[in-house]
């Protein structure tokens, strides 16, 4: 093991991924960016993932770092990884995704160039047999080079994923994904995107994103509510930054995460009592930030009125919700 500097350092978390850690570990080690360390986190599996990973460590020594502890959860395994990163950039692939051979030279040079401290890419979402469900288009009609200061509009309009971003490691120096909770990047991406002046990006699929029959985040819980207590960590955050002044987008931000994106959660908690607990505390979260209706149906993203551009069946959701209709909504799930 090596500990000379490498251009990028790239975390992987893992747990109980064995039948898919192979594909993730083939990816990167087969990347075009050839000063690249991988960090791989062992966070206490029970299968045969740690059996992989030595296999990986012992074939690319001067690549695969690994490392193992005990469960902790993913942000803890994260966190352990930036302690060890030695890159100038930081990035983040889950254990059961996979990424083009480009990725990472692609995103490096474009960090390079622009002297930006974030840099995206899309994501594509693949079925267990790598058939292709979904194309996610990051920041569509936007440039190469992304000026926060002039297009501050992205800070509501982009989708706060780590995985598909590569970040200037000093980002880290005072923040870390926070641990025991759901939707961490929801809760850390945006502080780190509030610390920079330049992103850039780029328009290629890099990202494949692994939509799993057995995927945890099929259990939809009241762990939810964790999402609402994301939004009010970054409002704390977005105060005190240097775009403190840009309420509005402040405000998109809340309706797109606080109150979109946590209804499309909503849609599938089955057990009644939670349901309604939840839904009580999204009225709460709207009541305390002066959040009204046509707020909300008046949001656009991407230049686009969001709720006529989703599909029927969610507009059909979110209309019965904001229409009041609870019980009739309790019958459609």
């Amino acid at each position: 093991m090596t500990n000379v500097p490498s251009k990028v350092s790239v975390i992987v978390p893992v747990y109980n991924v064995e039948n898919y850690l192979t594909k993730c570990l083939d990816s990167l080690v087969n990347q075009s960016l050839t000063d690249i360390e991988i960090i791989v986190v062992n966070d206490g599996s029970k299968d045969d993932s740690e059996k992989i990973i030595q296999e990986f460590a012992q074939k690319y020594p001067g690549k695969i770092k690994a490392f193992t502890k005990e469960n902790g959860g993913l942000s803890d395994a994260r966190n352990f990884g930036i302690d060890q990163a030695t890159g100038d950039y930081i990035g983040f692939v889950d254990s059961d995704d996979y990424v083009t051979g480009t990725m990472f030279e692609e995103m490096f040079h474009l960090a390079e160039k622009h002297q930006a401290k974030m840099v995206i890419c899309n994501i594509q979402k693949v079925d267990e047999n790598g058939k292709l469900v979904q194309k996610l288009t990051q920041l569509p009609g936007m440039p190469e080079k992304i000026e926060l200061g002039r297009n501050f509009s992205i800070f509501s309009d982009i989708s706060y994923f780590a995985c598909n971003k590569l970040f200037k490691k000093e980002l880290f120096l005072q923040r870390r994904f926070k641990k025991g909770i759901h939707f961490e990047d929801i809760q850390l991406i945006p502080q780190l995107l509030l610390d920079c002046e330049t992103i850039a990006q780029t328009q290629n699929f890099h990202y494949q994103y692994l939509e799993r029959s057995d995927s945890i985040t099929k259990t939809h819980t009241e762990k939810g509510l964790d999402m609402l207590k994301a939004v009010a960590d970054v409002e704390k955050v977005f105060r005190e930054s240097p775009y403190s002044d840009k309420k509005k987008e402040l405000k998109n931000f809340q309706i797109f995460e606080g109150v979109y994106s946590f209804l499309a959660y909503l849609a599938f908690v089955k057990e009644e009592k939670k349901f309604y607990n939840m839904s009580d505390q999204l009225k709460l979260f709207r009541k305390e930030r002066q959040i009204n209706m046509q707020d909300i149906l008046l949001y656009s993203r991407f230049g686009k009125n969001y709720i006529l551009s989703l599909p029927l069946k969610k507009k059909i959701f979110y209309l019965l919700f904001f229409a009041g209709q609870k019980k009739l909504i309790r019958k459609l799930i």
